[in-house]
């Protein structure tokens, strides 16, 4: 029922920044909170930031300051600002939605998108 797309995964150097965007589509009213969650083979995925569909947001600590989550309602899309880009940000990053699936009833799914891989270089 939503689709989650996600992009803008990259090798980039040490410093760097990079945004990540993940768009969501399919048969849904609206999203209510989107997330970024990232996982590292051998540990648990971590969560990253989120953000709801009124821009509240809330990030890990390791990433508060250079990581910036936004929203575009309009198009149902998250983006992540990340900045000052650590080795130790390498990672396999995932978005996830809760949405707002509409209907006669209140009815909400959870739903991922597929990974998109951030490689820093040292």
């Amino acid at each position: 029922q939503v689709q989650l797309v996600a992009s803008g995964g990259v090798l980039v150097p040490v410093g760097w920044p990079l945004r990540l965007s993940c768009a969501a589509s399919g048969n849904f009213r609206s999203v209510n909170l989107m997330r970024w969650y990232r996982h590292v083979p051998g540990n648990q995925r971590e969560l990253v930031a989120a953000i709801t569909k009124s821009g509240s947001t809330n990030y890990a600590d390791s990433v508060k300051g250079r990581f910036t989550i936004s929203i575009d309602n309009a198009k149902n899309t998250v983006y992540l600002q990340m900045n000052s880009l650590k080795p130790e940000d390498k990672a396999v990053y995932y978005c996830y939605c809760n949405a707002d699936l509409g209907g006669p009833t209140t009815r909400y799914g959870n739903y991922w998108g597929q990974g998109t891989h951030v490689t820093v270089s040292s």
